[in-house]
């Protein structure tokens, strides 16, 4: 199996926990199309950057919303710059979070600037995880390259205020795994060496195997996803995600057999919650069959 194929190999199990995680509140995203998809013969990902973001955005506000927006931007003006640019991000944070359905890019985006004006250890890391976990319910090319460097940035920020959180440094490493190109699997490998280093050091750290089992899946590992998931819902049977990437990894191996039973594992654990969720596992089961 070819590394575009992987990729579309965790897209199913990615929408699934994109409705578990977030609900309606994913990261607007649009499925690639061959130019962008990194098939043979592509040419590169277009970029995109906040300004092309702030425009798409900004166009479905109202005018009163817009109006409010642009105060905000230009609210910093003299004297105690830092902290006007600070109470301007926060703002601008909450508003894109609380006011607008589809926010969540600007919503992160702003959290993660008020937290490198602040520069604390816990407020980079909470907008580093805004963005990590925003990425993986991402499928759209741009936007997840995007994503991945003001993750990065985020934890590599926080690691130099403590280099010895091994959590900050498995986000990392899971902020190249899921923020990878498609066609590209250096950026994966680099994540999974990344998290290895901690793992290797403490293997009872269930955070590490996790996204050691998504690099797995991710780089067509499956053997050794499977040894790192099943560890994990052997010390964390509630674990979800674990689980339904179980159910995945065996699928992409064709052991129908055991991928149903983790699919069914996942639907006793989700019980009445998220029908949306269930209809959609349901469907894979009765795919399986």
């Amino acid at each position: 199996m070819k590394r575009q194929q992987y990729l579309v190999a965790g897209t199913g199990v990615l929408l699934l926990l994109a409705l578990y995680f977030f609900g309606q509140t994913v990261p607007p995203h649009s499925k690639p199309d061959a130019a962008a998809s990194g098939a043979p013969g592509a040419p590169l990902v277009k970029s995109i950057g906040l300004q092309e973001i702030l425009q798409a955005s900004q166009a479905r506000l109202t005018p009163a919303q817009l109006s409010y927006v642009n105060r905000l931007q230009h609210s910093v003006v003299r004297g105690d710059v830092q902290a006007q640019q600070l109470s301007a991000n926060r703002q601008l944070a909450v508003f894109w979070r609380d006011s607008v359905a589809d926010g969540f890019l600007l919503y992160a985006y702003y959290t993660g600037e008020a937290a490198k004006l602040e520069n604390s250890e816990k407020s980079l890391t909470f907008a580093a995880q805004l963005f990590l976990q925003g990425l993986r319910g991402q499928d759209d090319p741009a936007l997840k390259s995007w994503m991945a460097t003001d993750a990065k940035q985020l934890f590599e920020k926080a690691l130099e205020l403590n280099p010895n959180n091994d959590s900050t440094k498995v986000g990392l490493g899971a902020s190249y795994i899921f923020g990878s190109a498609a066609g590209s699997p250096t950026e994966v490998m680099q994540g999974i060496q990344q998290i290895l280093a901690v793992a290797r050091r403490d293997s009872t750290n269930m955070y590490a195997q996790l996204m050691l089992g998504w690099g797995g899946l991710e780089s067509g590992q499956f053997d050794k996803a499977i040894e790192r998931l099943t560890t994990v819902v052997r010390h964390q049977p509630a674990n979800i995600e674990a689980t339904l990437l179980l159910a995945e990894v065996h699928q992409q191996k064709g052991n129908k057999t055991d991928a149903i039973r983790w699919y069914e594992a996942a639907k006793k654990l989700l019980g009445d919650r998220n029908g949306e969720m269930v209809k959609e596992i349901d469907e894979r089961i009765k795919s399986l069959r």
